[in-house]
């Protein structure tokens, strides 16, 4: 069963835009939010975000993901 924490820390990533800002925001670091969507991504079988260096856009399916979120 995923752990809904996974799915919390997904939501915060799309509605905050960063990381960073999450992993802030619950006192850890980046490299473990970003372990915990690559963790998601895998649970689910699909790649929910396309990240780059300046830019963190919704996959279809993490649009849709977020939706039944």
């Amino acid at each position: 069963m995923m752990d809904i924490e996974l799915a919390r820390t997904f939501l915060a990533v799309v509605e905050t835009g960063s990381f960073s800002a999450v992993a802030k925001e619950l006192n850890s670091s980046q490299p473990t939010v970003s372990k915990n969507i690559a963790e998601l991504e895998s649970w689910l079988g699909a790649k929910l975000l396309n990240r780059s260096t300046r830019s963190l856009r919704l996959t279809e399916a993490g649009a849709d993901y977020y939706e039944r979120c």
